[in-house]
Protein backbone atom coordinates (compact mmCIF):
# COMPACT_ATOMS: atom_id res chain seq x y z
CA UNK A 1 0.00 0.00 0.00
CA UNK A 2 0.68 2.97 -0.95
CA UNK A 3 4.47 2.09 -2.98
CA UNK A 4 4.83 4.02 -6.16
CA UNK A 5 4.88 1.50 -8.57
CA UNK A 6 5.38 3.30 -11.57
CA UNK A 7 8.28 1.93 -13.76
CA UNK A 8 11.20 3.55 -15.23
CA UNK A 9 11.13 3.46 -19.01
CA UNK A 10 14.86 2.34 -20.47
CA UNK A 11 17.02 4.84 -21.37
CA UNK A 12 16.57 4.12 -24.64
CA UNK A 13 13.18 6.49 -24.65
CA UNK A 14 15.12 9.07 -23.19
CA UNK A 15 15.65 10.69 -26.98
CA UNK A 16 11.39 10.26 -27.24
CA UNK A 17 9.96 9.14 -30.51
CA UNK A 18 7.59 11.65 -31.31
CA UNK A 19 8.68 14.97 -31.95
CA UNK A 20 5.63 16.55 -34.13
CA UNK A 21 7.00 20.20 -33.78
CA UNK A 22 10.74 19.14 -35.01
CA UNK A 23 10.54 21.43 -37.93
CA UNK A 24 10.93 24.00 -35.65
CA UNK A 25 14.34 24.76 -33.84
CA UNK A 26 14.70 23.99 -29.96
CA UNK A 27 15.80 26.53 -27.75
CA UNK A 28 16.38 25.61 -24.23
CA UNK A 29 16.36 29.04 -21.71
CA UNK A 30 17.20 27.48 -18.75
CA UNK A 31 18.59 24.04 -18.34
CA UNK A 32 21.44 22.69 -15.77
CA UNK A 33 23.23 20.51 -17.61
CA UNK A 34 25.65 19.18 -15.09
CA UNK A 35 22.42 18.36 -12.72
CA UNK A 36 20.90 16.73 -16.08
CA UNK A 37 23.75 14.46 -16.77
CA UNK A 38 24.63 13.14 -13.38
CA UNK A 39 20.92 12.29 -12.80
CA UNK A 40 21.33 10.25 -16.23
CA UNK A 41 24.07 8.57 -14.79
CA UNK A 42 22.29 7.89 -11.29
CA UNK A 43 19.37 6.25 -12.88
CA UNK A 44 20.85 4.39 -15.86
CA UNK A 45 23.77 2.84 -14.42
CA UNK A 46 24.36 1.06 -17.40
CA UNK A 47 23.87 3.91 -19.76
CA UNK A 48 26.69 4.11 -23.20
CA UNK A 49 26.94 7.99 -22.69
CA UNK A 50 29.80 8.50 -20.74
CA UNK A 51 30.29 12.31 -20.90
CA UNK A 52 28.32 15.53 -21.10
CA UNK A 53 29.19 15.99 -24.65
CA UNK A 54 28.04 12.44 -25.35
CA UNK A 55 25.11 13.00 -23.67
CA UNK A 56 24.59 16.39 -26.04
CA UNK A 57 25.41 14.51 -29.13
CA UNK A 58 23.07 11.49 -28.45
CA UNK A 59 20.53 12.76 -26.88
CA UNK A 60 19.50 15.47 -29.25
CA UNK A 61 20.97 14.22 -32.65
CA UNK A 62 18.21 14.79 -35.25
CA UNK A 63 16.02 16.50 -33.04
CA UNK A 64 16.57 19.65 -34.19
CA UNK A 65 17.94 21.54 -30.72
CA UNK A 66 19.73 25.10 -31.89
CA UNK A 67 21.06 26.55 -28.43
CA UNK A 68 20.95 25.59 -24.80
CA UNK A 69 21.44 28.27 -22.07
CA UNK A 70 23.19 26.55 -19.11
CA UNK A 71 22.27 28.22 -15.90
CA UNK A 72 24.42 27.77 -13.18
CA UNK A 73 23.31 28.42 -9.64
CA UNK A 74 24.89 25.73 -7.48
CA UNK A 75 27.30 26.96 -4.51
CA UNK A 76 30.18 26.93 -4.60
CA UNK A 77 30.39 27.33 -8.35
CA UNK A 78 31.73 24.38 -9.63
CA UNK A 79 34.28 24.81 -11.75
CA UNK A 80 33.07 22.40 -14.50
CA UNK A 81 31.64 25.37 -15.68
CA UNK A 82 34.90 26.60 -17.46
CA UNK A 83 35.84 23.19 -18.81
CA UNK A 84 32.55 23.05 -20.75
CA UNK A 85 32.68 26.92 -21.52
CA UNK A 86 36.12 26.49 -23.44
CA UNK A 87 34.82 23.62 -25.25
CA UNK A 88 32.00 25.75 -26.99
CA UNK A 89 34.60 28.26 -28.32
CA UNK A 90 34.65 27.48 -31.62
CA UNK A 91 32.58 26.70 -34.67
CA UNK A 92 34.53 23.43 -34.85
CA UNK A 93 34.51 22.41 -30.84
CA UNK A 94 30.57 22.94 -31.30
CA UNK A 95 30.39 20.97 -34.13
CA UNK A 96 32.50 17.92 -32.84
CA UNK A 97 32.01 18.02 -29.62
CA UNK A 98 28.44 19.20 -29.18
CA UNK A 99 26.98 17.89 -32.19
CA UNK A 100 26.20 21.41 -33.46
CA UNK A 101 24.34 22.45 -31.12
CA UNK A 102 24.82 26.18 -29.72
CA UNK A 103 25.76 26.14 -25.74
CA UNK A 104 25.98 29.16 -23.90
CA UNK A 105 27.46 30.23 -21.00
CA UNK A 106 28.34 33.77 -19.66
CA UNK A 107 31.95 32.63 -19.04
CA UNK A 108 33.29 35.79 -20.88
CA UNK A 109 32.50 37.90 -18.08
CA UNK A 110 33.12 35.16 -15.42
CA UNK A 111 36.44 35.59 -13.17
CA UNK A 112 37.91 35.17 -10.09
CA UNK A 113 36.26 38.98 -9.05
CA UNK A 114 33.12 37.67 -10.12
CA UNK A 115 32.84 34.43 -8.55
CA UNK A 116 34.36 35.91 -5.14
CA UNK A 117 31.34 38.23 -5.18
CA UNK A 118 28.99 35.85 -5.64
CA UNK A 119 29.93 33.44 -3.00
CA UNK A 120 30.49 36.15 -0.51
CA UNK A 121 26.68 37.23 -1.47
CA UNK A 122 25.27 33.59 -1.38
CA UNK A 123 27.25 33.45 2.88
CA UNK A 124 25.29 36.54 2.91
CA UNK A 125 22.83 36.42 6.34
CA UNK A 126 20.28 38.61 4.01
CA UNK A 127 19.32 37.30 1.07
CA UNK A 128 17.53 40.56 -0.24
CA UNK A 129 20.91 42.31 0.13
CA UNK A 130 22.48 39.34 -1.63
CA UNK A 131 20.01 39.75 -4.34
CA UNK A 132 20.36 43.23 -5.01
CA UNK A 133 24.04 42.66 -5.18
CA UNK A 134 23.65 40.43 -7.85
CA UNK A 135 20.97 42.49 -9.56
CA UNK A 136 23.77 45.71 -9.60
CA UNK A 137 26.64 43.01 -11.11
CA UNK A 138 23.99 42.25 -13.99
CA UNK A 139 23.28 45.59 -14.77
CA UNK A 140 27.01 46.44 -14.84
CA UNK A 141 27.88 43.60 -16.42
CA UNK A 142 25.35 44.10 -19.35
CA UNK A 143 24.10 40.75 -18.61
CA UNK A 144 20.68 39.60 -18.97
CA UNK A 145 18.91 38.44 -15.66
CA UNK A 146 17.37 35.20 -14.95
CA UNK A 147 15.30 35.53 -11.88
CA UNK A 148 13.76 32.66 -9.57
CA UNK A 149 10.97 33.89 -7.43
CA UNK A 150 8.21 32.50 -5.88
CA UNK A 151 5.64 33.24 -3.44
CA UNK A 152 7.71 36.67 -2.76
CA UNK A 153 5.46 39.23 -4.94
CA UNK A 154 6.24 42.45 -3.14
CA UNK A 155 9.76 42.07 -2.33
CA UNK A 156 10.98 40.82 -6.16
CA UNK A 157 9.03 43.92 -7.37
CA UNK A 158 9.75 46.60 -5.16
CA UNK A 159 13.62 45.15 -5.16
CA UNK A 160 13.79 44.80 -9.18
CA UNK A 161 12.06 48.31 -9.78
CA UNK A 162 13.87 50.10 -7.29
CA UNK A 163 17.76 48.65 -8.92
CA UNK A 164 17.24 47.46 -12.33
CA UNK A 165 16.42 49.96 -15.34
CA UNK A 166 12.73 49.47 -17.28
CA UNK A 167 14.97 48.71 -20.36
CA UNK A 168 17.42 45.68 -18.62
CA UNK A 169 17.05 42.55 -20.19
CA UNK A 170 14.78 40.03 -17.91
CA UNK A 171 13.85 36.51 -18.13
CA UNK A 172 11.91 35.01 -15.29
CA UNK A 173 12.34 32.30 -14.99
CA UNK A 174 9.60 28.70 -14.38
CA UNK A 175 6.86 31.22 -13.58
CA UNK A 176 3.95 30.48 -11.12
CA UNK A 177 3.31 33.65 -9.09
CA UNK A 178 0.08 35.28 -9.67
CA UNK A 179 -0.73 36.70 -13.43
CA UNK A 180 -1.54 39.90 -11.60
CA UNK A 181 2.33 39.98 -10.52
CA UNK A 182 3.48 39.05 -14.22
CA UNK A 183 1.51 41.88 -14.80
CA UNK A 184 2.44 44.51 -13.76
CA UNK A 185 6.40 43.53 -14.29
CA UNK A 186 5.37 43.39 -18.00
CA UNK A 187 4.29 46.67 -18.15
CA UNK A 188 7.19 48.10 -15.80
CA UNK A 189 9.67 46.46 -17.69
CA UNK A 190 9.49 46.22 -21.85
CA UNK A 191 12.27 43.70 -22.13
CA UNK A 192 10.69 41.62 -19.45
CA UNK A 193 9.91 38.04 -20.79
CA UNK A 194 8.39 35.09 -18.63
CA UNK A 195 9.86 31.63 -18.80
CA UNK A 196 7.81 28.72 -19.47
CA UNK A 197 8.63 25.34 -17.80
CA UNK A 198 6.98 21.71 -18.17
CA UNK A 199 5.14 22.86 -14.72
CA UNK A 200 2.31 24.55 -17.01
CA UNK A 201 1.03 21.23 -17.46
CA UNK A 202 0.86 20.47 -14.11
CA UNK A 203 -2.90 20.25 -12.91
CA UNK A 204 -1.69 21.98 -9.58
CA UNK A 205 -0.53 25.07 -11.87
CA UNK A 206 -3.58 27.36 -13.08
CA UNK A 207 -1.58 30.62 -12.82
CA UNK A 208 0.68 29.96 -15.59
CA UNK A 209 -1.36 28.99 -18.44
CA UNK A 210 -3.52 32.24 -17.00
CA UNK A 211 -0.75 34.40 -17.76
CA UNK A 212 0.10 33.02 -21.10
CA UNK A 213 -3.65 33.42 -22.12
CA UNK A 214 -3.54 37.15 -21.25
CA UNK A 215 -0.24 37.66 -22.84
CA UNK A 216 -1.70 35.94 -26.07
CA UNK A 217 -5.21 38.06 -25.71
CA UNK A 218 -3.30 41.28 -25.81
CA UNK A 219 -1.92 43.34 -28.90
CA UNK A 220 1.88 42.12 -28.80
CA UNK A 221 0.95 38.69 -27.97
CA UNK A 222 3.15 36.14 -24.95
CA UNK A 223 6.22 37.66 -23.95
CA UNK A 224 7.42 34.23 -23.20
CA UNK A 225 10.95 31.80 -23.02
CA UNK A 226 10.17 28.11 -23.26
CA UNK A 227 12.60 26.11 -21.07
CA UNK A 228 12.67 22.63 -19.02
CA UNK A 229 14.72 23.14 -16.26
CA UNK A 230 15.94 20.04 -16.54
CA UNK A 231 17.00 18.03 -15.33
CA UNK A 232 13.24 18.71 -13.48
CA UNK A 233 9.90 18.60 -14.41
CA UNK A 234 8.77 16.22 -17.01
CA UNK A 235 6.00 18.05 -18.97
CA UNK A 236 3.13 15.26 -18.12
CA UNK A 237 1.46 16.02 -21.52
CA UNK A 238 4.70 13.98 -23.03
CA UNK A 239 3.56 10.69 -22.06
CA UNK A 240 0.22 10.71 -23.62
CA UNK A 241 1.84 11.20 -27.34
CA UNK A 242 4.08 8.06 -26.64
CA UNK A 243 2.34 5.11 -26.65
CA UNK A 244 5.58 3.32 -25.21
CA UNK A 245 6.03 5.05 -22.16
CA UNK A 246 2.50 5.38 -21.09
CA UNK A 247 2.08 4.40 -17.67
CA UNK A 248 5.42 5.07 -17.02
CA UNK A 249 7.52 7.84 -15.57
CA UNK A 250 10.63 9.62 -17.09
CA UNK A 251 13.23 10.29 -14.35
CA UNK A 252 14.62 13.39 -16.15
CA UNK A 253 13.85 16.53 -18.41
CA UNK A 254 15.68 16.88 -20.60
CA UNK A 255 16.07 20.10 -23.62
CA UNK A 256 14.35 17.74 -26.38
CA UNK A 257 11.28 17.66 -24.17
CA UNK A 258 10.55 21.64 -24.72
CA UNK A 259 7.92 20.96 -28.26
CA UNK A 260 5.08 19.42 -25.38
CA UNK A 261 5.94 22.74 -23.55
CA UNK A 262 5.12 24.43 -26.47
CA UNK A 263 2.21 22.45 -27.58
CA UNK A 264 0.66 22.27 -24.62
CA UNK A 265 1.08 26.34 -23.93
CA UNK A 266 0.00 27.12 -27.37
CA UNK A 267 -3.53 25.20 -25.80
CA UNK A 268 -3.03 27.85 -23.13
CA UNK A 269 -2.71 30.99 -25.72
CA UNK A 270 -6.20 30.01 -27.39
CA UNK A 271 -6.58 32.98 -30.58
CA UNK A 272 -5.76 30.09 -33.30
CA UNK A 273 -1.65 30.46 -31.48
CA UNK A 274 -0.16 26.59 -32.22
CA UNK A 275 2.52 24.59 -31.05
CA UNK A 276 4.72 25.91 -34.03
CA UNK A 277 3.95 29.61 -33.43
CA UNK A 278 4.81 29.51 -29.46
CA UNK A 279 8.32 28.00 -30.70
CA UNK A 280 8.67 30.42 -33.36
CA UNK A 281 7.49 33.35 -30.79
CA UNK A 282 9.79 31.98 -27.77
CA UNK A 283 12.45 31.43 -30.15
CA UNK A 284 12.46 35.00 -31.53
CA UNK A 285 12.20 36.14 -27.76
CA UNK A 286 15.10 33.92 -26.83
CA UNK A 287 17.09 36.01 -29.51
CA UNK A 288 16.42 39.15 -28.25
CA UNK A 289 17.27 38.25 -24.47
CA UNK A 290 20.22 35.63 -24.76
CA UNK A 291 21.35 37.23 -28.79
CA UNK A 292 21.02 33.08 -29.70
CA UNK A 293 21.00 32.56 -33.22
Amino acid sequence: MGKNNKKKPTSAFLPLVDASLAAQPIIDTHTHLVSTFSTYRSKYKNGTLYTIHDFVREMYRDRNVRAIIDVWCEAPVLMAWRELADSALTAEDREQKWGGVDYWHDAKSYNDAVEASILEAMAHPRCQEAFIRQLKHAVRLGKPLTIHTREAEADTERILMEHVPADHKIHIHCFTDSPEFAQRLLQHFCNLYIGITGVITYSTNLNTSNIVSQMAASDGGPRILLETDAPFMVPSNLYNSIPEIKGSRLPLCHTAMIPWVAEYTAGKAGHSWNGADIMRRANENAKAVYGVQ
